[in-house]
């Protein structure tokens, strides 16, 4: 095994959203800034609204190539929960509904007891959702893609692969 290099590029987007992450964890903040609950969700709203267009083209990539466009894509919005508040991106088609599986999602979400926000899919745990700039929510796509992908994988796992047009 050799050794680590001693100096390296900066960081790809994983290590600097976890970076991100810890700074907050250490410094007590969201975002550098934010130490309210009500400052916290002020930018939760707007990690959401800078999240949305690359939320929407990831499932829509979804949709193109495996669900063959008949996907129904749906967004709520920032809501309310009784676990904080949340925000959904969802793709629904009729093979999935039909074996009643749930629809892939994409969900960002800030509960009660969270220090700040994280995203998950409808079966897939937590990635934190750290997104301050649109640059940040573009970059986000990788990840959007692999919770969308694991997602649909776990659903077949599930359920069946005839759920995915794609696969017949």
């Amino acid at each position: 095994m050799s050794a680590p290099p001693t100096s390296s590029p900066l960081p790809p987007h994983h290590a600097a959203a976890l970076l991100r992450h810890f700074a907050d964890l250490r410094e007590g903040t969201h975002g550098g800034t934010a130490v309210t609950r009500e400052q916290k969700e002020e930018l939760f709203g707007r990690a959401v609204a800078l999240l949305d267009p690359p939320a929407r083209q990831v499932l829509a990539e979804i949709d193109s190539h495996l669900l063959l466009g008949t996907g129904d894509p749906a967004a709520s919005g920032v809501h309310r929960t009784p676990e904080g508040v949340a925000a959904r991106w969802t793709l629904s088609w009729p093979e999935q509904r039909e074996a009643g599986a749930p629809p892939l999602e994409l969900c960002a979400h800030y509960g009660t007891a969270f220090h700040h926000p994280h995203l998950r899919g409808a079966t897939v745990g937590e990635w934190p959702l750290n997104v301050f700039t649109a640059e940040q929510a573009a970059a986000e796509i990788p990840t959007l893609r692999a919770i969308v992908a694991a997602d649909l994988h776990n659903l077949v796992f599930r359920h069946d692969y005839r759920i995915v047009p794609a696969s017949r």
